[in-house]
């Protein structure tokens, strides 16, 4: 949603700040320097449900304790005062009374009941009734509109009736002062108009610097000027909303106006937490008697942080009809077809999830409302779940449903105790299999679940699930329970390419080049289009973003159409360098250019007329004023959610004044069947090739939403001649283009002979529909239906999946758009579920009529599927390059050898722990991962003098960086240095192994001429022992269940340092002993797999790991130190060189 309400408490602390700081709106908009700017004081009391107290005395500011107050409820409630919900004129300790009275405590307002927890404490001010005003500023479509009325306060009325009223259009300059006191102070006194224009001016400047959607103050109170000075403006009652997808723009000014600090010096921050901007970011409360539960705000939480959207209303907990849709708009038609069957008292919950989300999100979605629906006792009719959702586009059905099976498992034995029964019913990329596995987890839960596919009407499954009976669907097929037999294959499904290889011989003798399978298209010369046609089989594109999936899927569609050239030109990616990219063009390649700036893809093709713009919300903005500056271009698409609306309106008008059509923002796009496709609209190809989008039918249709077009297309191509041309013009309140938009093009286009409009709640774009029939200026017969109509069965404000759909007044609910379009002569169904049967009624009529004449069915060329999109459904497999069975980051969590990295920190492992996950794929025991650890610390290092550390403080002193210095260092490793722990553990395991006594194994190296590896030390005695040994030596005694290698080790030392008090057990021998010992005798290896980890080098990487620590501290500590470059004195080096004379080659040359 993007317009959303505030509390009046953050309204009046905007205004507080901004109202002298926000720049002017325009430059005649000017003050006079003598007006005196408001300053209110205000102060929050909120209820703490942990504690069960109020905000503490200590954190309010001083005017609190010493002033006559004001004290009511801040929880978006209208009219407080006639609900008792107004203290005046009372000093704090009564005020505080009133308030911990109340705080708390259910209170039924108007009919809704909630809880009250925040409320305003402000100065009282007497007035008399005379100076009060009220003042609104709202948006629409055409601009922002400023109401003003002399007579404000309690009883002031049929405002809509009594105000005047200001308009200032997009685009327009800012009136003038006297426009201003002309139009809205007629019936103020002159000594108070100046001060009140000055107060419009400047509140109207924040209202757009700050993106507000809506702002009413009623009263407005201007006082009388005292001693010489002007009047003073002072405001009571406010009311706000704010658009939150500008919180990217405004998120900094929303929070510096709320740091408390800037108005009291002495006041604490509200959190000790770091925020991202000064002062704490703007809170945006839950409309009144609907307090977020604890599932709500997870899903919340949730929805923040992704870019998918998941949204959830708990309606009725004890409700017995639960639902878990996917799609904004099947959302609404879904709980419509539940209300319309009446069992709205029934409907536990509205929600959705959209958008791609991940495996591990859609688990989290399903698991919060599975559990909520296995909460409390049984109920004796049992529960109902409806996983419904319409057409996707592009979202793999089969992924999103692996996370609902997982949260379904997961509470198997719940769901089988309430006795829910399970309805589901899909369609999009990967259906198939998603319904497959939902239909076999059925027959393995012990919970009833049945399972439809695209070839059931979208809501046929609700009269099912509700157990009510339901007439024919038009020419669906009756809902009949979805099988695993595998789907006839559309053309589209072909895997295998028969294309030579490169390389390979042709049938002309010739060798296959790598130029041969890419296909190059020149530039077509543009014709002109009539007005009512802006895409056709000729039209090209420029695609701004790089999508190469959705460009993928543009040209597939256009080859299934048999477009002789691709629709898109070029793409434009201004963080990126010129370049080429490869695209498939049926079973060859063709290649586009990227571009980094629009001017240049415009410049180099004059062909393209349309762009289609996937920039982010917070970029498409600008860059969408850019590509408005070529008039080159005459359509474009803005995919985006989240645009800004004051951005919005800007584009649709200034788009309007250079004529050119603007589609979206917030949509899926549109489709021309045979001729043109918009990023994803239409689905994957399998879906464009069931609803035949690759030839053109005889219907066009308008909606908002994106999936609901899917469902047309696909509706329509079961019981018309299909789809003519579909436009999803987006959910926001301000669309580039409106319904009427749309159908005066297809009323104007002889070739559509029959129009379909899908509103919805929110909005009076369907009224400007119904004026243009009543005006006959549409003729066409035209069928149209209004979702929504279930707003009316819920007591609170529920917000819709789209951001526009939302009712602020009777005109704008789904019923009276559905009854005014009935009266006006559209083609009305009773509800969506009879929208098929309506539609083929219609058609029919036209065919026997003679205004349409079907035409026989041509089959589009082959479609070869892409190799990732076959690999992800399971028709082709290939063996995987590499295999890993150590970690997997995959999921929703990083796994250790399959322990997932909340619980390595959780159960504190250590590295040792880690290190025995990676390396031996198992959790070894405590002393085993401490002894790891000991060993890792031992070996880190060895001073500056051994040969690795040297090369290591050599390599850093000539300027190379760690890495490099680190690198030099560790391949000094090897048999010589520090390399021997590998061959200290096979000699020693192996003379034991062999039964060799210590003596034996000594004499019968020295017979072989071979160093025992692990014995001896150039310092080191059995008289000046090696305290790392010694340490090692004590540790593995104490700690090890078994020690035999080490003793054999120890013997050997006896034998040895009898010849020589040196040739003692050293670091590396008594570590490499001792690993054997922990590997063969810890129980968590076999004699043969500890033998193998001793052979493929895991003791010299306990060294490498180890060392690698002591090189990195020599390298930083040379750069600490700034060392230069080293260069090795000469005196130290004996140079010995044969004389030049003296040949070099001794053979002789014949």
């Amino acid at each position: 949603m993007s317009s959303k309400a505030i509390h009046e408490y953050d309204a009046k602390l905007l205004l507080a700040y901004w109202l002298a700081r926000a720049p002017s709106v325009s430059n005649n908009a000017e003050v006079s320097p003598n007006f005196i700017y408001p300053s209110p004081n205000v102060a929050q009391i909120k209820w703490d449900v942990e504690t069960n107290t109020i905000t503490p005395d200590t954190t309010l500011p001083p005017w609190v304790f010493t002033s006559k107050l004001v004290a009511k409820p801040d929880q978006l409630i209208k009219r407080r005062g006639k609900s008792g919900l107004l203290l005046l004129n009372k000093e704090w300790s009564e005020a505080k009374d009133w308030i911990v009275q109340r705080a708390g405590k259910p209170t039924n307002v108007e009919g809704v009941v909630g809880t009250l927890n925040t409320f305003i404490v402000e100065p009282f001010l007497p007035h008399p009734s005379s100076t009060e005003y009220y003042v609104c500023i709202n948006s629409a479509r055409e601009g922002d509109n400023i109401l003003f009325t002399h007579e404000g306060g309690i009883d002031v009325g049929d405002v809509d009736a009594k105000a005047l009223q200001l308009s200032i259009l997009v685009g327009k300059e800012f009136p003038s002062r006297d426009i201003i006191k002309s139009t809205l102070l007629t019936h103020v006194p002159t000594e108070k108009k100046d001060t009140l224009v000055d107060f419009l001016v400047r509140l109207y400047s924040v209202y757009v610097d700050l993106h507000f959607a809506y702002l009413e103050i009623n009263p407005l109170i201007c006082l009388d000027g005292v001693n010489g000075k002007p009047p003073t403006i002072h405001y009571l009652d406010m009311a706000a909303k704010l658009d939150q997808t500008a919180e990217s723009i405004c998120g900094p000014k929303w929070a510096i106006a709320r740091d408390l600090s800037i108005y009291d010096k002495s006041a604490k921050p509200t959190s000790g937490a770091v925020s991202a901007d000064r002062g704490p970011p703007m809170v945006f409360p839950s409309p009144w008697g609907r307090d977020l539960t604890k599932e709500e705000a997870y899903i919340q939480k949730l929805d923040g942080s992704t870019g998918a959207s998941l949204k959830l209303t708990v309606l009725n907990p004890e409700g017995r009809i639960w639902t878990m849709v996917a799609g904004g708009g099947a959302s609404v038609v879904y709980s419509d077809a539940i209300a319309a069957h009446g069992f709205a008292d029934e409907l536990a919950n509205y929600g959705e999830y959209s958008g791609a989300p991940t495996e591990g999100q859609t688990y989290e979605y399903a698991k919060t409302i599975i559990d909520l629906i296995c909460r409390g006792k049984p109920n004796p009719k049992g529960k109902t779940l409806i996983i419904g959702g319409g057409i996707a586009n592009f979202t793999n059905v089969a992924a999103t449903f692996k996370g609902i099976i997982r949260a379904l498992k997961e509470y198997k034995n719940p769901l089988i105790s309430h006795q829910v029964k399970i309805f589901v019913r899909r369609g999009g990329p990967n259906y198939q299999e998603g319904l497959k596995a939902m239909r076999l987890l059925g027959e393995n839960l012990g919970v009833p679940i049945r399972v439809f596919g695209p070839e059931t009407h979208i809501t046929d499954i609700v009269p099912l699930a509700l157990g009510v009976s339901k007439g024919s669907s038009g020419g669906l097929k009756t809902p009949a329970p979805y099988t695993s037999t595998p789907p006839t294959p559309v053309q589209s499904s072909k895997v295998e390419i028969q294309e030579a290889g490169v390389g390979e011989i042709q049938a002309s003798g010739e060798r296959a080049q790598p130029n041969d399978q890419i296909v190059h298209f020149d530039a077509q010369p543009t014709s002109g289009r009539p007005w009512y046609r802006p895409f056709d089989e000729n039209t090209r594109s420029l695609v701004y973003g790089l999508q190469p999936r959705a460009i993928q899927g543009m040209l597939d569609f256009d080859y299934s159409c048999g477009r002789q050239t691709p629709s898109v030109a070029a793409m434009i990616y201004p963080f990126g360098g010129h370049h080429i990219q490869k695209f498939y063009w049926g079973t060859k390649e063709t290649l586009l250019p990227v571009y980094t700036s629009v001017k240049e893809a415009v410049q180099k093709h004059p062909d393209a007329d349309v762009v289609v713009n996937f920039a982010s919300s917070r970029s498409v903005y600008s860059s969408t004023l850019d590509i408005l500056s070529y008039s080159q271009i005459k359509a474009i698409a803005l995919i985006a959610e989240g645009v800004p609306e004051r951005h919005a309106r800007e584009i649709l008008h200034l788009s309007k004044a250079k004529n050119v059509l603007i589609i979206g923002p917030a949509t899926v796009g549109g489709i021309k069947p045979g001729c043109f496709r918009i990023g994803n609209s239409g689905g994957m190809m399998d879906n464009i090739i069931s609803s035949k989008l690759y030839r053109a039918g005889s219907v066009g249709y308008v909606s908002k939403s994106g999936g609901m077009s899917n469902e047309l297309n696909n509706i329509l191509s079961l019981v018309t001649n299909g789809t003519y041309e579909g436009i999803a013009i987006g959910g926001d309140r301000y669309p580039g283009t409106t319904f009427i938009d749309h159908l005066l093009r297809y009323e104007a286009d002889p070739e559509c002979k029959m129009l379909v409009l899908l509103g919805e709640v929110g909005g009076i774009e369907e009224y400007r529909v119904i004026e243009a029939v009543k005006k006959g200026i549409i003729k066409k017969p035209i069928v149209a239906w209004a979702i929504g109509t279930c707003a009316k069965m819920f007591t609170t404000e529920v917000q819709f999946g789209h951001a526009g759909s939302m009712a602020n007044s009777d005109l704008e609910t789904a019923d009276a758009k559905n009854a005014a379009m009935k009266a006006a002569g559209f083609i009305v169904p009773d509800t969506f579920e009879d929208l098929p049967a309506v539609l083929k009624e219609t058609y029919e009529r036209l065919v026997a009529t003679g205004k349409i004449v079907p035409k026989p069915e041509v089959d589009p060329p082959v479609i070869p599927m892409d190799y990732k999109w076959a690999q992800e459904l399971g028709l082709i497999r290939k063996p995987a390059a590499f295999i890993s069975t150590i970690s997997d980051e995959r999921g929703q969590e990083l796994l250790y050898a399959g322990m997932r990295i909340s619980d390595v920190f959780k159960e504190d492992i250590g590295i040792g722990g880690v290190v025995s996950l990676l390396w031996f794929k198992r959790r070894l025991p405590l002393w085993a991962t401490k002894f790891i650890e000991m060993v890792l610390m031992l070996t880190a290092d060895h001073g500056p003098a051994v040969s690795g550390a040297m090369n290591t403080i050599v390599t850093s002193r000539a300027g190379k960086d760690l890495i490099s210095s680190l690198c030099s260092g560790l391949l000094t490793i090897g048999s010589r240095f520090g390399g021997a722990l590998d061959e200290a553990a096979s000699m020693f395991s192996n003379a034991r192994d062999t039964g060799l006594t210590p003596r034996e194994f000594v004499d019968e190296s020295r017979k072989q001429n071979k160093l025992i590896s692990g014995i001896g030390h150039k310092i080191k005695s059995v008289n000046n022992p090696d305290l790392r040994v010694e340490l090692v030596k004590e540790y593995v005694q104490k700690n090890f269940p078994s020690h035999t290698l080490l003793d054999y080790a120890l013997a050997v030392e006896k034998v040895t340092t009898a010849k020589k008090d040196t040739l003692i057990l050293n670091v590396d021998g008594c570590i490499a002993v001792c690993f054997v010992d922990l590997l063969r005798d810890s129980g968590a290896f076999g004699r043969q797999e500890a033998d193998e980890y001793i052979k493929i080098g895991t003791l010299n990487g306990l060294f490498v790991l180890g060392r690698s620590i002591g090189f990195i501290g020599h390298h930083l500590d040379q750069k600490r130190l700034h060392a230069p470059l080293y260069r090795h004195p000469a005196d130290d080096i004996f140079i010995n060189m044969l004389p030049v004379q003296q040949p070099r080659v001794a053979a002789r040359i014949n």
